[in-house]
């Protein structure tokens, strides 16, 4: 399986969008990561610490990985 790589300025990109959707969690993401699975990727955030609890912050990731596909032109 081809690996995915993560263009810098795109992830700082998709987590700023994400960002202005919640900005309780500015500062708190480190990267989008793929990591490789039998078929596919599963596509996430990387957190400065321990990720936080509850819905909004599975909608932040799911945001920010939006936009990092949408600005990187990756369709599956």
């Amino acid at each position: 399986m081809q690996l995915i790589d993560i263009d810098p300025e795109l992830n700082r990109a998709a987590i700023e969008e994400a960002t202005q959707q919640f900005p309780e969690f500015a500062g708190r993401a480190l990267r989008v990561i793929a990591r490789p699975l039998s078929r596919g990727f599963a596509w996430q955030l990387e957190w400065k610490e321990t990720p936080p609890p509850g819905q909004q912050a599975w909608e932040f990731q799911n945001a920010a990985v939006r936009a990092y596909k949408r600005l990187a032109g990756i369709v599956e």
